[in-house]
């Protein structure tokens, strides 16, 4: 990936010594750009807004909150990630590997970041890491969420109308053509929720896969 000399800086500024989170970019399908991402668990939830039909925009560490404590002292925090939705609010958030990542200091500043946000009319939220299936499964599909996964013209709508019954994977990439050309643009199309699966179950191919609006396996008929 080749970087402009805004990317360069950027990581110049990520890349400091004794930090224990590593620098790096997630390209969003979203906003069609970079976003700074630090840690595996930031990573994850900026999938999870990114694949989010109503997140319009994304960034992270976008501010530094300053402000005095009852000692008249200065903190400041800088939350990791903020999410434009699409009815105009917006959510500031923090991505803690376990619920008491940070301890007290990210507690008050939670409290903190918390109350400046709701004088604004935002919301910020310390976001409850995800279980190991389904932040696997998250990855995989986030592999696929690049427009040319959609592969040539008609073969979206192809995939659609081969899953327009919930049935196993690998059957309906088979009914749509070669699964080697096929199965990009199904994955394609379960990132972007044009299909359903129960992603907190691994992902396989006779794994039930149906419409948008298909229920999940306890209500529907996967063959």
């Amino acid at each position: 990936m080749l970087l402009n000399t805004a990317g360069r800086r950027l990581l110049a500024r990520l890349c400091v010594p004794g930090r224990r989170w590593g620098p790096d970019l997630w390209w969003s399908a979203t906003t069609g750009r970079h976003v700074a991402a630090g840690s595996n668990t930031m990573r994850v939830q900026l999938m999870v807004l990114d694949r989010d039909p109503d997140v319009t925009g994304l960034a992270g560490r976008p501010v530094r909150l300053l402000w005095r404590d009852l000692r008249g002292q200065v903190r400041s925090w800088v939350p990791q990630l903020f999410a434009r939705r699409a009815d105009g609010t917006a959510l500031l958030a923090d991505c803690p590997g376990h619920p008491d990542a940070g301890g007290e200091r990210a507690r008050k500043a939670a409290e903190a970041v918390a109350q400046a946000c709701t004088d604004i009319g935002w919301t910020y939220r310390r976001l409850t890491p995800l279980d190991d299936i389904p932040a696997a499964n998250l990855k995989w599909l986030a592999g696929y969420r690049h427009p040319r996964n959609a592969g040539r013209p008609g073969l979206t709508e192809a995939v659609l109308a081969a899953f327009t019954r919930p049935r196993p994977l690998i059957e309906g990439a088979e009914a749509a053509g070669d699964p080697i050309e096929v199965l990009p643009a199904v994955f394609h199309a379960l990132w972007h929720g044009q299909l359903t699966a129960d992603l907190d179950t691994p992902l396989h191919e006779r794994v039930p896969v149906g419409p948008r609006d298909w229920g999940g396996p306890e209500t529907g008929d996967a063959g």
